[in-house]
């Protein structure tokens, strides 16, 4: 026997035995499995969404095997979390800043499993089994506020959100920044519904900000949007809505302008590259490049909105607008 032969009826030994040791390897994600959490249903088009869509592009990209448990309240994340690591998953996605605390406390119980969380603020001293998405919501805010600003006729926009969080907190100051940076004399109208959820309770107060001579209305809600859309729509075409997450100018295409788009499959699939490859945990800012976008072009608007909308966006994604993060609490 030459050789040759025998090279080649060793190196193909060597290759079955790697593979019949060795399976999926943990650079191809087949020794890891991700589970999310979500506040809301996957099915609500919008933050929920955007999370399974999420998830779904890590199992694609990395071949990561992933679960989900849907509407899961604040008291209850905890013990979906551990159920889940008691089944063997060595990754878990809370999807929602209010889930951060729990998220936090139960890394520090179980260092061998991966934890990404979500914050509106850089955490201090991230433990290396952990990823916090920090959202920066105001940067999309001061984008859809620039436009609500150039748009309304009245001198009034509406600000319409969920609950008092440091994230609608941020949303709203970066509106008047944003308006304070063009010099207009226009007045925000903050509401808080209670609820990000409540289609009802927000087409209520989407009601009385338009009576309260509002005409365009910055919405920061998730199933609430539908609301601030019923209430557009039965006032007629003059009123105009900036809606979040995604595109949702189906809903009614005579009022809607943009949305403040969010990515979370571009994020989810670099940390859990990064969790695959060894890389110790941290702090990863969405930012233009990494998960936040303004929908162009603006529809209902005029071509000046649309142009200066334009030329905004570039200069905000080549670094030329600062968008202060300012959490203090609206009296």
């Amino acid at each position: 026997m030459n050789k040759r032969i025998i090279l080649s009826i060793l190196f193909s030994f060597l290759l079955m035995l790697v593979v019949a040791c060795g399976g999926e390897t943990a650079e191809d994600g087949g020794e890891y499995k991700l589970a999310a959490v979500f506040p809301g249903t996957v099915t609500d088009a919008d933050y929920n969404t955007l999370g399974n869509l999420g998830i779904e592009a890590v199992n694609s990209e990395h071949g990561v095997e992933i679960a989900f448990s849907e509407s899961v309240a604040v008291p209850d994340v905890e013990r979906v979390m551990r159920e889940y690591i008691d089944d063997g998953f060595n990754i878990i996605f809370t999807h929602g800043g209010q889930f951060l605390s729990q998220t936090l406390d139960l890394a520090g119980e179980f260092p061998d499993v991966n934890f990404i969380a979500e914050a509106d603020a850089a955490v201090e001293d991230v433990p290396d089994n952990v990823w916090v998405i920090v959202r920066n919501m105001e940067i999309g805010a001061y984008g859809a506020g620039a436009v609500a600003a150039q748009m309304t006729e009245t001198g009034k926009i509406g600000y319409i959100t969920g609950l008092t969080l440091p994230l609608t907190y941020a949303e709203y100051h970066a509106i008047e920044q944003a308006i304070d940076d063009l010099g207009l004399d226009v007045e925000v109208v903050p509401v808080w519904v209670g609820d990000f959820n409540d289609p009802s309770k927000a087409r209520e107060l989407a009601d009385t900000l338009i009576a309260d001579d509002v005409d365009v209305i910055v919405s920061s809600l998730n199933l609430g949007t539908l609301g601030v859309f019923e209430a557009a729509e039965a006032s007629g075409s003059n009123i105009k809505v900036i809606a979040k997450y995604t595109d949702k100018s189906e809903f009614a295409p005579g009022n809607y302008v943009t949305s403040m788009l969010y990515d979370f499959a571009g994020p989810l699939t670099d940390i859990v590259g990064n969790i695959i490859d060894g890389t110790g945990g941290g702090n990863y800012h969405l930012g233009f490049d990494t998960g936040i976008d303004l929908q162009l072009p603006l529809t209902n608007a005029s071509d000046e909105v649309s142009t200066a909308a334009e030329e905004l966006l570039e200069e905000m994604k080549a670094g030329n607008v600062e968008v202060v993060k300012d959490t203090t609490p609206i009296e």
